[in-house]
């Protein structure tokens, strides 16, 4: 496997602030919320109200190997997960991520096979900082994403069945950031990644970034025209969708772009989404041209002194003093954070 965060069985576990504090206007107050999948997660179907699985249900079956793991777009759920033989992986709401732990054990894993850990690897389409393993009872490894142990269903018996989803209202398809596929996401989200921490994420799950050539104070963009062909604005957020996120909501600032549109900012910070992300929990925006980073959850609100950047285990990265400096100057931030996982040489600073 590519990258792997392994852990065991005993692993440890208001009102929005005036924009005018940025010299910018006030937030917005349309909540943005739409389905990450198109559509709620279906009703239980009939047979399916019940335990998620009954005694003698499946026989014990020698587990598969998982293969390379990829993203499969289904019509009703959203992106999901699937093995490289096309099986829908699902998780369990009666496990935990944070320590991994599985508690299907017995007749409910004859029903629900826990995937192994071993020889499984990530496509292109999945970030492989999201996958690791837990110890299960017998020993073995069974393979987590996000935290979330992995499962395949019994009775999907061919590529592309999804017969596992609500069952018990506690069994879902597994997006590719270890979210429920095929329910609603919030208008602000976190994605708890091992590699960079506890970062933000839009109503579609995708990574929100900061960009060190922007300006908090005045808050001013450095992204022009060509810049916005990779990176997207985020749109305004509310008081209620950071405090579900648990953020504070002071934090939240907006301002008008300068074509007219709103864009949602962290610590006075503009935020944006990079298209170079396709799927929920990819973080290929992190360090892009030394100048592009993840936005911490953890943000300190000093109204842009500090950058809220998230910082890649090793280096890279970091909540980083801007009140010494001009953001928007000619000032290499990158120098500050380092180049994280892309060439700065590659993108010019800029990204783009």
């Amino acid at each position: 496997m590519r990258k792997w965060r392994n852990v065991s069985l005993a692993g440890v576990a208001a009102t929005m602030l005036l924009a005018t504090a940025c010299g910018a206007e006030e937030p917005a107050d349309t909540k943005l919320v739409q389905p990450a999948a198109g559509s709620a997660a279906p009703k239980v179907g009939a047979g399916q109200a019940g335990q998620p699985a009954e005694a003698g249900e499946a026989d014990a079956q020698e587990p598969k190997a998982a293969g390379q793991l990829a993203v499969r777009a289904d019509a009703k759920l959203g992106p999901i997960v699937t093995d490289s033989e096309g099986m829908t992986l699902y998780r369990f709401d009666k496990d935990t991520p944070d320590p991994a732990k599985s508690n299907c054990e017995g007749d409910c894993a004859k029903t629900w096979p826990p995937v192994p850990a071993d020889d499984a690897e990530a496509s292109a389409s999945l970030n492989p900082d999201l996958l690791g393993s837990v110890a299960r009872a017998d020993g073995t490894k069974q393979l987590t994403l996000a935290g979330w142990p992995m499962y395949r269903y019994s009775k999907d018996t061919k590529a592309g069945d999804t017969n596992g989803q609500n069952v018990g209202g506690t069994w879902f398809a597994s997006a590719p950031d270890g979210k429920k596929g095929g329910v609603e996401r919030p208008a602000l989200g976190v994605l708890d990644s091992p590699e960079l921490g506890k970062v933000l994420t839009d109503k579609n799950g995708k990574t929100l970034y900061l960009f060190t050539k922007d300006t908090p104070w005045p808050m001013k963009t450095a992204c022009d025209a060509k810049c916005l062909e990779k990176w997207t604005p985020s749109a305004p957020v509310t008081a209620a969708d950071a405090k579900a996120a648990g953020l504070d909501p002071k934090l939240l600032f907006t301002f008008t772009t300068p074509n007219g549109t709103k864009q949602e900012a962290i610590n006075c910070w503009p935020a944006y989404t990079f298209k170079g992300d396709k799927e929920p929990g990819q973080t290929n925006g992190q360090g892009v041209g030394g100048t592009w980073f993840a936005i911490k959850k953890d943000a300190k609100n000093d109204r842009g002194k500090t950058i809220p950047a998230a910082k890649a285990k090793g280096g890279g990265a970091g909540e980083a003093d801007a009140g010494s400096s001009d953001s928007g100057s000619s000032a290499d931030k990158g120098s500050t954070y380092g180049s994280g996982s892309a060439s700065s040489g590659s993108y010019g600073g800029y990204g783009y």
